[in-house]
């Protein structure tokens, strides 16, 4: 079997049936055509990676702004955060 192109069409499945949302797959032919569903679950579980990356960088470029530096020592700055105490038994 020769691979077809990868396109994306939307669909939703009924049972054993997929309603086609939009265009069907011109592949098609005698109205059979080799597909792999993926369950994309809620709508919010849906959105890609494209669609969240302008709001990773406009985070980023803000906290750029601000001058945000990372710790250094990520173990104590964590431990101050967290106001960490001393677990008996065992030395800081």
């Amino acid at each position: 079997m020769t691979p077809l192109s990868s396109k994306t069409y939307s669909a939703i499945l009924h049972g054993d049936r997929l309603e086609w949302l939009g265009e069907a797959p011109v592949e098609m032919k005698d109205g059979v055509v080799r597909v792999e569903v993926k369950i994309l679950g809620s709508e919010s579980h849906a959105s890609s990676n494209v669609e969240r990356r302008p709001r990773a960088v406009d985070a980023l470029r803000r906290l750029a702004e601000r001058g945000w530096d990372a710790p250094k020592d990520t173990v104590a700055w964590q431990r101050e955060i967290r106001e960490d105490r001393p677990l008996p038994g065992r030395e800081p």
